[in-house]
């Protein structure tokens, strides 16, 4: 379960409806009894991108504006340029934390991380952006006598409001940076007064921009407040563990390999000596000296970077779900971390060789048919819009990431299309759905497709149905249905790593 949710998060699936008109399905985030999702997000992002595309279709600027290829595209383009927000923030912070700007620039456009998951509509990817904000705002700006201040608290408010409703985690990436900010604020203040001030104008404006999310999320759903209904699902740990349970160190030992790399293995190290440091020093501190210890703060700022990356790294273990994607907005104080003092120089072979990996790994190769596969269906499927009386298809998916219809190109009303999801359902379940399926004879021309990765692709066959078509759609990788080493060296290793569409007809008559 680690890989699962990689590659094609979906937009707000009412919002698709709302603008397009287009089916989708609705998984447990969206269900209107209990939305865990605000639809603030999606419409300043998918929905922007679908009324262009809407609107470009109306004004007759293009006849095929909206199609599977530009549902999906659109909202990447916005999140890329949106993506920018990183350079900026590692540009800005950058001389204040003691690193080189260009070279945690490199870092971080070089990152897979960056280049896979920056470029996806993941509110992991909003909430990225949100703590760069964060980041930028605590920062304090020096005065040209040398004296640090801190920044202006109604910014601040809101963006934590913001992040909060986006994902309620962000409370975890938000507390370290607060705490800075806060301890840059008592030491800027002399009197009870204005120390106070800026905390009551931080909170006045998180409440307000909280109104504002209630409100939008009234009007497009029903009242509901998302954040609780989010909390409420993911403490309770029987519909975590739907979603997969995790040892508490899978963040620490396998995500942030799996995300950052030599990056993640070079803080860590840091981590170790510098806490091992400050217990030296706080013996010394204790057997010399008497009254209460004194440690000495770096003035380089690395410590506070550490917290910055490993204290929400600790607090999202606390949950036993640890998907690698939950770790994305870390990227930026590692990238920071590891510009500053040449860290990173001596490693650059080893870090562009395991980004050039992960970005094929994740952004070609795992889940990667699906998506080319939504392309050839929808081309399928509309075939046959011109006929008066249009064909029935049946599109099963097994052992695949959950199929988003909505990159089928269908109206709502259209009822010609049924979409079957058998997740990663045994064999026996399998051939029984799909031997009840082909045996349909209330339909005189319908048609029954099964979309299945080819290390499973022996399963069909067994199921005793006859093949009428198939397509082979390459490079595909299901990291739940991996191939065997063997395979991969055989004359076979394509089919092993392709996804395939199976058109099947009546099952077989069994003596």
């Amino acid at each position: 379960m680690l890989f699962v949710n990689f590659i094609i998060p979906g937009p707000y699936p009412a919002l698709i409806v709302y603008v397009l008109n287009l089916r989708v399905y609705y998984p447990w985030e969206f269900l209107s009894s209990s939305p865990c999702r605000t639809a603030v997000f999606p419409l300043l992002t998918s929905g922007v991108a679908y009324w262009v595309l809407k609107a470009l279709q109306q004004l007759d600027v293009c006849s095929r504006c909206v199609s599977s290829y530009t549902l999906l595209v659109s909202p990447r383009l916005l999140l890329t340029v949106f993506s920018f927000v990183l350079d900026y923030s590692v540009h800005r912070l950058a001389p204040a934390w003691g690193a080189d700007p260009w070279e945690a620039l490199l870092l971080l456009a070089g990152s897979y991380v960056t280049l896979v998951f920056y470029t996806r509509t993941f509110t992991n990817t909003l909430e990225g952006f949100l703590f760069a904000l964060l980041l930028v705002l605590v920062s304090a700006n020096k005065s040209d006598s040398g004296i640090t201040k801190p920044t202006h608290s109604p910014l601040l408010g809101v963006v934590i409001a913001a992040g909060f409703f986006n994902r309620p985690t962000f409370l975890a990436f938000a507390l370290m940076p607060l705490l800075y900010w806060a301890g840059l604020n008592a030491d800027s203040q002399k009197s009870i007064k204005t120390l106070v001030s800026p905390f009551i104008k931080l909170i006045t404006c998180a409440c307000f921009t909280a109104v504002v999310f209630i409100t939008a999320d009234t009007i497009f759903t029903n009242m509901v407040v998302t954040p609780f209904n989010f909390l409420c699902y993911n403490l309770d740990s029987r519909n975590l563990a739907q979603h997969g349970s995790h040892p508490r160190v899978t963040h620490f030992l396998v995500n942030g390999v799996m995300l950052f790399g030599i990056l993640h293995l070079l803080a860590i190290d840091a981590g170790f000596k510098m806490l091992k440091k400050y217990i030296h020093q706080l013996m010394r501190v204790r057997l010399y000296y008497r009254g209460p210890p004194r440690l000495s703060v770096h003035s380089d700022g690395q410590p506070t970077l550490l917290l910055f990356y490993f204290v929400p790294l600790a607090l999202l273990s606390l949950f036993s779900h640890q998907e690698p994607r939950f770790l994305i907005p870390l990227i930026l104080p590692l990238v920071l971390f590891s510009a500053s003092q040449n860290r990173a120089v001596k490693w650059k072979p080893i870090i562009i060789i395991f980004n050039v990996l992960g970005a094929f790994l994740f952004g070609c190769l795992h889940q990667g048919g699906l998506i080319p596969c939504f392309f050839h269906l929808e081309h399928v499927l509309h075939s046959s819009d011109s006929s008066n009386y249009p064909r029935h298809y049946t599109l099963l998916f097994a052992h695949t990431y959950m199929p988003p219809r909505s990159l089928l190109n269908i109206k709502k009303k259209d009822t010609h299309v049924e979409v079957i999801d058998m997740a990663g359902s045994e064999e026996e379940t399998l051939c029984r759905m799909v031997g009840q399926h082909a045996n349909n004879c209330t339909c005189s021309d319908c048609h029954f497709l099964v979309i299945i990765p080819g290390t499973v692709r022996a399963t069909i066959t067994k199921c005793g149905v006859s093949l009428k078509n198939e397509t082979l759609i390459f490079p595909h990788l299901s990291m739940e249905d991996p191939p065997q080493i063997s395979f991969l060296f055989s004359g076979d290793w394509k089919s092993q790593l392709g996804l395939y569409i199976l058109q099947l007809g009546r099952a077989q008559q069994r003596l």
